[in-house]
């Protein structure tokens, strides 16, 4: 019974960890698009250069 339980809590986990995985590559890829669209189409700065489209 211990053996059986070992395994399904062992699934269990691992399922677990692959979703966590697959959401955190969504999560990757969505932030990957949104730093490629901030810069296609950052605005000019004050000196007429195209300037940082962050404000770190």
């Amino acid at each position: 019974m211990v053996p059986l339980l070992l395994v399904l809590l062992l699934a269990l986990l691992l399922f677990g960890v692959g979703f966590a995985v697959k959401v955190l590559w969504w999560f990757a890829v969505i932030v990957l698009i949104v730093w490629a669209l901030g810069f296609l189409f950052r605005g000019a700065g004050t000196s007429g250069a195209r300037g940082r489209w962050y404000r770190w």
